[in-house]
């Protein structure tokens, strides 16, 4: 489905985790589609590891859409999670979107995840102090809560009224500065400090 869309380049493939890391390192893709359950390393080591070595982004292609892989997953560091249900073209354009900086995730988790942050923390308990958002700019804050939110980059450039090019500079910025890898983890972050 990659390769025929003319979009994507496909560059290697792999069986198993410890295998995906390998390619990973010696390939250099910009994104890879990584599957959660695999023989030997399973897909969220394999992407802590490529994320964590800052190979590549990665998005999760999976048959199960449990709570404990879409969690785990985010938490190694995914930018996206797909389901194998997904038709060729939201494949490739979420490969494409990720590839430019943004997160995925299927519709039929989003909610489950969105939720599964807010259960950590109880409806009374007041917003966690964070010495990170110090170091944020009202306008990186405002695109932290559209993050949040679960906007994307056109959706968070129209609430603000400014460029997705802006938009794209502030998400990197304050992915820096809050020291997380992907927008999906400075989402769950936003969710947390929202309380």
């Amino acid at each position: 489905m990659l390769e025929q869309s003319g979009r994507v380049e496909v560059v290697g493939e792999a069986a198993d985790g410890d295998v995906a890391v390998r390619q990973a390192r010696a390939l250099r893709p910009d994104v890879v589609l990584m599957d959660v359950r695999m023989p030997g390393t399973d897909g969220i080591a394999a992407t802590a590891a490529i994320v964590g070595e800052r190979l590549a982004e990665v998005v999760a292609l999976t048959t199960f859409d449990l709570d404990e892989y879409v969690l785990g997953m985010v938490r190694a560091g995914a930018a996206g999670f797909l389901l194998k249900t997904v038709g060729a073209g939201e494949l490739v354009d979420a490969v494409c979107r990720v590839a430019a900086g943004e997160g995925v995730l299927a519709p039929e988790v989003t909610r489950r995840l969105l939720d599964a942050v807010a259960a950590h923390v109880p409806a009374d308990a007041p917003a966690p102090a964070d010495d990170r958002l110090a170091s944020l700019t009202a306008r990186e804050r405002d695109v932290l809560d559209a993050l949040g939110d679960g906007l994307s980059n056109a959706d968070i450039a129209a609430r603000l009224v400014v460029s997705e090019t802006t938009v794209k500079s502030h998400v990197s910025h304050l992915l820096a500065k809050l020291g997380v890898r992907t927008r999906l983890q400075a989402g769950v972050l936003a969710r947390d400090l929202r309380g």
